[in-house]
């Protein structure tokens, strides 16, 4: 919990460096989060790579869980329908395009304000980045009280890189391969749904 905390503790800094004009703007111009996130799959990568138990450890996930994106997505459209049938100045529809972000929240947000209003599209990056923030918070709990499985589901779209680390260490190395097929599999997912919903 305490580098979840972390994680969200520099996330929380860099926007209060950019709010105040701290960092340059040269510095915001460039690719520093691709190179970051390069850097941080690669030390994955290597983990992985150095502990040929682990590797041995993939050949006895049960073909079942590859059933996982599809539950993620049906479960998180039912849920944003849900939400949808709450809330009184929004469609059911408009719930379910910001839901079908998967936590993508910088396509999905730009996909559903071109589709459906600068409005809608702050409600989806606000949403997308409130799920993956969350996923990194609660890592630890949903373990706890839900199995091993919960992270995965909880990150969505991020599961093959932002909320992978978080995903190794409390569900375990073995897991993986399957949190990046499912990050994989809801990542390609997301324009075909926020566009399915977009246009209905």
């Amino acid at each position: 919990m305490r580098s979840s905390l972390i994680i969200v503790g520099f996330f929380i800094l860099g926007s209060l460096l950019g709010y105040f004009g701290v960092v340059p703007t040269s510095f915001l111009e460039g690719d520093i989060s691709f190179y970051a996130l390069g850097a941080l799959m690669f030390c994955v990568g290597v983990s992985l790579g150095s502990d040929p138990e682990t590797l041995k450890s993939f050949k006895k996930i049960n073909p079942r869980l590859l059933l996982l994106p599809l539950l993620t997505i049906v479960g998180t459209l039912a849920g944003a329908a849900i939400v949808g049938m709450l809330l009184p100045n929004r469609s059911v529809v408009d719930s379910m395009a910001v839901g079908s972000g998967l936590g993508y929240y910088s396509l999905s947000s730009i996909f559903i304000t071109e589709f459906k209003g600068a409005e809608l599209g702050t409600i989806a990056l606000l949403s997308n980045i409130s799920r993956e923030i969350l996923a990194l918070l609660l890592a630890p709990v949903f373990v706890k009280y839900f199995g091993k499985l919960a992270p995965i589901s909880a990150g969505g779209a991020t599961t093959m890189d932002t909320t992978l680390p978080i995903i190794m260490k409390f569900s375990g190395k073995e897991y993986m391969v399957l949190s990046v097929f499912h990050g994989f599999v809801t990542d390609l997912s997301v324009p075909f749904l926020v566009t399915l919903f977009c246009s209905i």
